[in-house]
């Protein structure tokens, strides 16, 4: 299975794909292969950004993105909004979105999802308040469901977890965690049993659908991989295991719940009418180059399916106490480590004290989290030079740091902590770049 990650603009905005190990020729109306889930970050492709009023903050690209509108991607099944300020919940681009669409639903942190519904352009029953994520609350977790290759193959489970700081003035610091497993085209073992006929009764290669808790709900499906006991894991258990990296850049081209279940299924549910925008794109048909790279991962379920993840923190989170509690109560029990990919800024950015302060955690928070998690790959965000005017970019302060500077930092990090020669591949991503991560 693999994780592809574009780079769409200079700062931080990605799409992320996730895919199956099966792969098949047939594409879905949506333009995706069976099994697939794709998720769009913070879409800001052109125009200001401007926050309260210009005279405050006025932000402008100085690196041009590598489409000029959403249509010239595959319709996501999922918009990931992670702050509410103009730079990641930027109206304009957003109003690119089809508001007919019945495969997308907006995932949006509680300020932005009230922002993103005043915009009255969206059917207010696909935008949804992300709930902040708690070990004690399943329904923190929402979880869409993937049906199986094939009949009497095994579904699949993507989650997304948000994770906001407490006391946090700026209010900008939060991790969004997303983790995926793959469906197949055949039982994994015998102690995981393939879904029940009900969901393969479908008629689309790969029928994509959302549900929530005003719709009827599924008949239970096992968990991904099924619960640990309850109690939290001491550690972090790991083995290695290879894993591939590859990577293509194509800027050139110029086209290129509150529910915990979300499900991906055919669009049957909703009473919307579909409309996708038809679209073709050079960008997504780009030559990759390969090179391997170690890994460990979580042995607890390793008789079932591994699992994908991702942590998205464009402004930082602290690791202890929040980020260490997702990893030890969900991505740990769900064979999600070591954790695929970091997206984190490098840049570290900070305001006095009565203007937010910090801004961007940048290396000395991401390496924190990069440690920990075992990150197989770092990925920079939110580091774009850009045009910013306004009172409150006056007194800021940035310390920049090189990409050389941070992959010694992680070097240094790593053999430090035991951890070997293999440590974490550290990438700034160009403008429309992308990565594919391999397992």
């Amino acid at each position: 299975m693999s994780l592809k990650i574009k780079h769409l603009n200079g700062d931080t905005t990605f799409l992320l794909t996730f895919s199956p190990a099966e792969q098949s020729i047939s594409l879905n109306r949506y333009g995706y292969p069976p099994g697939t889930f794709s998720v769009l970050v913070d879409p800001w492709l052109s125009g200001p950004s401007s926050m309260w009023h210009p005279k405050f903050l006025l932000s402008k690209h100085t690196v041009p993105s590598c489409i000029s509108n959403l249509s010239h991607i595959p319709e996501p099944n999922v918009v990931l909004v992670s702050q509410d300020k103009p730079d990641h919940c930027h109206e304009p681009t957003l109003r690119q979105l089809d508001p007919t669409s019945t495969l997308t639903n907006i995932l949006a942190i509680p300020a932005a999802a009230k922002k993103i519904r005043g915009m009255k352009h969206f059917d207010p029953n696909r935008v949804h308040a992300l709930p902040a994520y708690s070990s004690k609350d399943k329904e923190s977790i929402i979880r869409f469901y993937i049906p199986p290759l094939t009949p009497g193959g095994t579904s699949g489970e993507a989650t997304i977890a948000y994770m906001p700081a407490k006391m946090d003035m700026s209010g900008l610091h939060n991790a969004i965690g997303i983790t995926y497993r793959p469906p197949t085209a055949a039982p994994l073992s015998k102690n995981y049993p393939p879904s029940p006929s009900t969901y393969s009764n479908f008629s689309s290669p790969n029928p994509l659908y959302y549900q929530l808790n005003n719709m009827p709900h599924m008949p239970h499906m096992p968990h991904t991989p099924p619960d640990s006991p309850n109690r939290r894991p001491r550690s972090l258990s790991a083995s290695t295991n290879p894993s591939t990296i590859s990577t293509s850049s194509s800027s050139s081209s110029p086209a290129i719940s509150q529910s915990s279940t979300v499900s991906t299924a055919p669009s049957t549910s909703p009473s919307y009418h579909a409309h996708s925008p038809s679209f073709h794109s050079p960008c997504f048909h780009t030559h990759t180059h390969t090179h391997s790279t170690s890994s460990t991962t979580s042995t607890h379920h390793s008789r079932f399916a591994k699992t994908l993840s991702l942590i998205y923190s464009p402004h930082g989170l602290a690791y202890t106490p929040y980020l260490s509690e997702y990893a030890t109560t969900h991505l740990v029990p769900h064979a999600a480590l070591p954790l695929t990919t970091l997206i984190h800024g490098f840049d570290r950015v900070e305001n006095p004290w009565y203007m937010g302060g910090n801004v961007n955690a940048g290396l000395p928070g991401g390496v924190e989290i990069a440690k920990n998690l075992m990150a197989r790959c770092w990925i920079g965000a939110h580091d774009e030079d850009k045009e910013n005017s306004g009172i409150s970019v006056l007194k800021i302060r940035m310390r920049k740091y090189g990409l050389g500077e941070v992959r010694e930092m992680v070097r240094r990090e790593w053999n430090g902590s035991g951890g070997g020669g293999g440590g974490c591949e550290v990438r700034a991503l160009d403008c429309g770049e992308e990565l594919v991560m391999r397992s």
